[in-house]
């Protein structure tokens, strides 16, 4: 039985159920008949016999367990039974309990455990334990009472808000009501509400999830503060420089970390060239003077040199940059312990198989060169060692270059006057001097503290007019140290010795100075520098193209001008013919034609006017010519200039060409057009221009880069009109906060906001505070439509589904008849084809011979494909698809009749929602539901979902049918359904990803990008706008807080930043038509398909184009080869082909269609010249089969969606060869991102069973991540460290000599000076991408820096 349950006191004992003699200890419990073990055992005969000889008594009985805990008049279940059931019920395991026994009694919990159905884990709980001031109450008297009080507890915490203490024995009533309830009122005080949920293991997957979102979020604020801290580019000081990091675990995952190599050749290539053309400092900001000496100090305590760490503060603007410069300047052999490879060793060189060359080489680089540096002089020289010395010694004193021809001189006098010296020589130092041949003598040095000390003379050509060419000779002294000895020698001699014999003085100078040398060798520039040789010009020319803004000057706004004349002239002459006038007649027809003037005065005396009107009330095409004939009937046509937005390509086609007819006119005079990739107008000549939003952002966008010019960019416009602006799309509300900041500086211009669907007070109220604003209504429609909702249709066609779907809910059937109740459930929510299908047919039959098209509307391009498939075994049917994807000219195929004695049938996303006349369309059947972009800023996942769609929506689909005569719509939903439906769509900028916006903001001038979209019509989650920004820095779009080259490059390409990047990427490494498709791919999907009874043979399909590089290498390649099918076959043999691979033809026109986008985008840029063809621009795809390559820009594309490889331990095998090392099992590789930890292998992904990877590839990128039972990573590339270091994150170095760092948590064992080359080689690289910036007419891929980086990348930092 427990202690009493009153206020936690242990005064009162537990019932006792034995004799006052008994201990207890004679109980045995678990059925009605216990053994007895009696407490005294009887020692004696006697006693013996008096225990046995007394029949009529029995010994005590003792009380069982039910007696024990509830008492001897409890029936009910006890406390251990009821929580096993309900365990059972909760289908949880079976309760473990644990025991102690202490002084105070035996003490008990309870442990919990339950397994995941799905992926069978085992879920185990923390036991339940009282808080420790009730801790004195769990102590019980017995091993029993101990397990029931410890269930009793364990039931409390899954069941207090239930009345289970009610089932209990009376004491643990008791404990339930008091020191129970107790104990949970301090814990929920104390924020723990947690500990009393009803499914524990949901609360603790809560709480394991809230804590290490805490984690997360900790760590990233720590990184946040440490980055602000430092104000780092690109290599930040480890711990030991800026003694934050504590010792501890130092060495931990180091050794599983990939290791990192770079050859010799290479590895001198890319210090040339560093040294020849970095810039160090660019801005001139001066190091801070607080903070010089403790910096120096620090520096120096990581091992170099005073004097090299005070040259280099003086030449950076901070720490890291110092050590950046130190890694890069100071020699091999004096580097820091750490800094160096493993097992380095300085000057082993392999031998070339000359020996007499080697010898010669080894002779020269005694003095301190480098062993290229002499191996490249000697070929210059032909050989000749003396003619090489003396090139060698002419650099290190200028850095002028030397003329290896001048130096074939002969002097006799200099001959005889060497030989005079040497007698002389010999005399004073004895066996000091050695001779080695003719024209070179060695002397040993007497230094103090400096051992083997030698001064290598060599007689040049005319000394001693000029002096000998010497050279310092120690293995002791560091190479640098030994050139700047032997350079301060020669500035000596120069000075004050020439024209007589000057050994004798060179070898006391140098005995004197060599200590002070030692210890202060002066500045490495000095002596580095000079041993490379002069600076190369590189082949991008340096020179900046100045961008010409051309800015109109604004306008006029002149009455009566000649050309405003001219142009009243014509139009009224054109008002006269038939022509003219039919049209005329058609247009006074519309309801919009009744608010003309109200139009018209309202445009005029406000500068903003809002136009609201049904759909088919002509205000898309009235209301812009409506202004324009008003401003050319009172001749100021020559100032007026309209463009007007539309949400979609196929709208701004369409509503040219309708108002161009109407204006009896052709599209590209008066009326014109401009969208992505094409455009129709005559500046000066067309006044009304109907483009895309994001072509009119782009011209605000590349209108120079400050808000001033985004101003100017509109000054030539008098009107902008945006349509269909209820829609909310993320340009339109970024074009409403540009235009609201230009209204306030230009009064003369005026903004039109039109929709069919417009809460006008939102938008009134966004503007009135600035500018005035007017309102016009349009009522009524041109033709009534006629709505016909699921169940009528289920009734008129007596449609039966085939197949039982999910339930369509009771609330919005309960209405209809059992009969069509039961239909509509077996329909269910989902997209069913058959029922469009039978209401085509049914429509069909309706019409009979009339003409009359059908417009059918579904989310998405695969919905529009498996419906065209079932509408195309149709009698007498002309299916078309329409959606973005789509070329214009496919596009415009919508609008002529259909074919004679065919129906035309058209299945189209939302493009076909607005602004769009369909001239025949007499039925649309909508079936509710679209595709929309959801973002996630907290977890950073964006998850396309199909939903319905808004009421705002349906009302533009349903208005197709009725544009020019009656119509229906027949909706594919019932009434209760619709109601519903959202309003209206919740604005674009609250529901993507915000880096596209945010980059475009930044590109025009915006310091604060935050500040900036608060003014948004409905402004952005400040999360979101932050987890943009942030990505941004990470991709190297922006760096402290301004825009990089490759920034400026991504915001001028209307893509998705990791398309543009890698387009960017591929025009600049000479792969652009292989990577403009795999972005082309990345836009629509992958062309391969796998059937659900084929899935084997698709597989093995896909997998002989990937060749184990990854999922978007095979795309790549089957694409490519399709590409070549087309071109060299006919239609049959090439759909065989296709259905052969299991490649879907219609995505991979798709794919077509998408990279003539791209590439139209790119030219409209200025990025890719207009007349680009890929055979007239060879260098622009010199290495488009260069895979290992292309593997890289990708990785450094998706950067940072970059997971590690972690392979096992290897294994190794006998075999007759010998012992040879096996493949790991595809299962036992594991993935590792930063956000997730440990992420898997999509099934569908060609890597799926991959034993390896090609190309020393120990990481992965991925387009692509999705959450179900595990994260999963999809459209993968695996690549090598050299691609992660050169298009990676920031590289931090690790003083204690384990290697680098990636990004803040990719580990590289590798030399710390292959960080600082890599580094500075990618800001050099930024300087390239900002030449072709300036001049995109530029070709960059035969760079220099661009050679080095693709060499890296290709082999992996070796030399091949």
């Amino acid at each position: 039985m427990p202690k009493h349950a009153g206020g936690g006191s242990s005064s009162k004992k537990p019932l006792q159920f034995q004799d006052k003699d008994d201990d207890g200890s004679n109980i045995i419990f678990g059925d009605d008949k216990p053994k007895k073990r009696n407490k005294k055992t009887p020692n004696t005969a006697a006693e013996q016999d008096d225990a046995t000889n007394q029949p009529g008594q029995e010994a005590p009985k003792t009380p069982n367990t039910r007696a024990l805990i509830g008492g001897a008049s409890w029936t009910g279940k006890l406390p251990v039974n009821l929580l096993s059931e309900h365990c059972q019920k909760h289908k949880w395991g079976k309760p473990d309990y644990t025991m102690t026994k202490t002084s105070s009694g035996f003490l008990s919990s309870v442990i919990l455990k339950s397994t995941d159905p799905k992926t069978k884990e085992m879920v185990t709980l923390p036991p339940f334990v009282l808080p420790s001031a009730y801790r004195d109450i769990a102590a019980q008297s017995t091993a029993v009472e101990a397990r029931h009080f410890a269930a009793t507890y364990a039931l409390f915490r899954v069941c207090s808000m239930r009345n289970v203490h009610m089932m209990l024995p009376p004491n643990y009533r008791d404990l339930w009501k008091g020191d129970f309830e107790a104990s949970k009122k301090e814990d929920i005080k104390a924020g723990r509400t947690w500990m009393y949920e009803a499914d524990p293991f949901a609360a603790k997957q809560s709480q394991d999830e809230a804590q290490a979102q805490k984690l997360r979020k900790r760590a990233e604020e720590e990184n946040k503060r440490s980055q602000k801290a430092t104000q780092s580019v690109n290599i930040n000081l480890a711990s030991e420089l800026t003694g934050t990091a504590s010792s501890k675990n130092v060495a931990k995952g180091w050794m599983q970390a990939p290791k990192l190599e770079m050859g010799k050749r290479n590895r001198t290539q890319v210090e040339d060239l560093i040294r020849r053309n970095a810039v160090w400092n660019p801005y001139g900001t001066e190091f801070p003077r607080s903070q010089t000496e403790d910096s120096i100090n620090k520096i120096t305590s990581l091992g170099f040199r005073t004097s090299h760490v005070e040259e280099a503060i003086a030449n950076c603007r901070d720490r890291e940059e110092a050590l950046e410069w130190l890694l890069i300047h100071v020699p091999e052999d004096d580097l820091p312990t750490w800094s160096l490879p493993e097992g380095y060793t300085a000057g082993i060189s392999m031998a070339s198989g000359n020996l007499k060359r080697d010898a010669a080489i080894a002779r020269l680089a005694e003095a301190g060169y480098s062993s290229d540096l002499c191996t490249r002089n000697l070929e210059d020289c032909g050989g000749d060692e003396g003619r090489a010395a003396e090139a060698l010694q002419s650099n290190l004193v200028s850095t002028n270059e030397v003329n290896i021809s001048a130096l074939n001189l002969t002097n006799d006098d200099s001959v005889e006057t060497w030989k005079e010296e040497q007698e002389t020589l010999d005399a004073i130092f004895g066996h000091r001097c050695t001779t080695i041949s003719t024209s070179v003598v060695e002397v040993s040095l007497q230094v103090e503290h400096l051992a083997a000390c030698k001064l290598r003379i060599r007689r040049s050509l005319l000394y001693p007019k000029t002096p000998p060419i010497l050279g310092t000779i120690s293995l002791k002294i560091p190479a640098y140290i030994r050139l700047s000895a032997t350079r301060q020698l020669l500035i000596y001699a120069d000075s004050n010795l020439l024209g007589e014999p000057m050994i004798f003085n060179l070898v006391d100078w140098l005995e004197n100075e060599l200590p002070r040398i030692v210890e202060n060798p002066g500045k490495l520039r000095d002596v580095t520098a000079a041993i490379t040789g002069p600076p190369l010009s590189d082949d991008v020319s340096t020179e900046r193209q100045t961008r010409v803004n051309h800015k109109p000057t604004g306008k006029g706004w002149k009455s009566g001008t000649p050309e405003s004349v001219e142009l009243y002239n014509q139009w009224r002459s054109r008002q006269d013919t038939p022509k003219q006038q039919k049209m005329l007649a058609q247009r006074q027809t519309l309801p919009a034609w009744k608010q003309k003037q109200a139009i018209t005065q309202a445009v005029d005396q406000n500068q903003v006017t809002i136009i609201s009107g049904e759909t088919g009330s002509g205000k898309s095409t009235q209301a812009v010519q409506f202004i324009l004939d008003d401003l050319i009937q009172r001749q100021l046509g020559a100032s007026a200039n309209l463009i007007c937005t539309q949400p979609r390509r196929i709208s701004a086609l369409g509503l040219a060409d309708r108002v161009s007819d109407e204006r009896c006119m052709v599209v590209g005079d008066e009326i014109g057009y401009a969208i992505r990739g094409e455009s129709k107008n005559k500046p000066g000549r067309t006044k009304i221009t109907f483009v895309t939003t994001g072509v009119l952002l782009r011209r605000l966008q590349t209108s120079g880069g400050r808000k001033e010019d985004v101003v100017a960019a509109l000054a030539d416009v008098s009107h902008v009109v945006i349509d269909e602006v209820h829609e909310r799309s993320l340009d339109t509300d970024f074009l409403l906060v540009l235009l609201r900041d230009v209204l306030s500086k230009r009064r003369d211009l005026k903004v039109i906001l039109m929709s069919a669907t417009l809460d006008a007070t939102v938008f009134e109220d966004y503007f009135k505070q600035s500018s005035s604003v007017g309102k016009v209504i349009i009522e009524g429609r041109t033709y009534p439509v006629e709505d016909i909702y699921l169940d009528d249709i289920v009734l008129s066609t007596g449609f039966v589904p085939r197949y039982q779907q999910q339930d369509h809910g009771n609330e919005d059937i309960r209405d209809y008849s059992s009969d069509v109740a039961k239909s509509i459930q077996n329909i269910g929510m989902n997209i069913n084809y058959d029922l469009i299908a039978t209401c085509v047919k049914y429509i069909d039959s309706q019409l009979d011979t009339e003409d009359g098209g059908i417009l059918i509307f579904l989310p998405g391009v695969v919905e529009i494909n498996r419906i065209l498939d079932a509408i195309r075994a149709l009698p007498n049917m002309h299916p078309l698809p329409l959606h973005a994807s789509l070329l214009p000219s496919e596009q415009r195929r919508v609008f002529p009749p259909s074919p004679r004695g065919k129906r035309k049938v058209i299945a189209a996303t939302n493009v076909a929602e607005t602004s769009i006349t369909i001239e025949d369309i007499v039925a649309v059947i909508d079936c509710g539901k679209v595709k929309e972009t959801s973002f996630d800023p907290q977890n950073n996942m964006v998850k396309l979902e199909e939903v319905w769609a808004s009421r705002a929506a349906c009302k533009q689909r349903r208005g197709r049918a009725g544009r020019v005569r009656a119509g229906k719509c027949y909706k594919l939903y019932t009434r209760n359904a619709e109601a519903k439906m959202a309003e209206r769509p919740e604005p674009e900028i609250r529901r993507v990803p915000l880096e596209q916006l945010c980059l475009s903001v930044k590109a025009m001038g915006v310091a604060d990008i935050s500040e900036f979209l608060k003014s948004a019509l409905t402004p952005p989650e400040t999360l979101a706008v932050g987890t943009a920004i942030e990505l941004l820095r990470r991709i190297g779009a922006l760096e402290n807080n301004e825009m990089t080259a490759l920034g400026r490059h991504l915001s001028m390409i209307p893509a998705d930043l990791r398309c543009g990047k890698l387009m960017v990427y591929g025009a600049t490494f000479g792969c652009f038509e292989s990577c403009l498709t795999i972005a082309a791919i990345l836009t629509v999907k992958s062309p391969f398909v796998s059937p659900q009874n084929k899935r084997d043979e698709s597989k093995a399909a896909r997998s002989s184009f990937a060749r184990n590089e990854g999922d978007l290498m095979c795309d790549l390649r089957a694409y490519n080869e399709w590409c070549s099918m087309k071109s060299s076959s006919n239609y049959r043999d090439l759909r065989s082909w296709c259905e052969h691979n299991f490649l879907s033809s219609q995505t991979l026109q798709d794919i077509f269609s998408n990279r003539s986008q791209y590439l139209a985008s790119l030219q409209d840029a200025g990025f890719l010249p207009s007349q680009y063809q890929p055979d007239t621009y060879p260098s622009l795809n010199a290495q488009n089969t260069n895979a290992a390559l292309i593997r890289a820009l990708i990785a450094g594309a998706f950067n940072p969606q970059l997971a590690r490889i972690d392979f096992p331990d290897r294994k190794f095998a006998p075999s007759v060869s010998g012992t040879v090392e096996l493949d790991p099992e595809a299962r036992t590789i594991k993935f590792f991102n930063q956000e997730n930890g440990r992420v898997f292998v999509h099934p569908s992904s060609t890597l799926f069973d991959a034993q390896g990877f090609v190309g020393n590839s120990v990481y992965m990128s991925y387009f692509n991540k999705m959450a179900t039972s595990k994260i999963f990573i999809r459209e993968l590339t695996p690549f090598n460290a050299y691609a992660l270091l050169l298009f990676g994150g920031p590289i931090t170095l690790d003083t204690l000599g384990r290697g680098l760092m990636v990004d803040g948590w990719l580990k590289l064992r590798g030399w710390a000076r292959i960080g600082v080359l890599v580094s500075r080689l990618r800001m050099m690289l930024d300087d390239v991408l900002a030449k072709k910036i300036e001049n995109p007419s530029l070709d960059v891929a035969g760079s220099e820096v661009v050679g080095a980086v693709r060499k890296l990348v290709e082999f992996d930092g070796m030399d091949r």
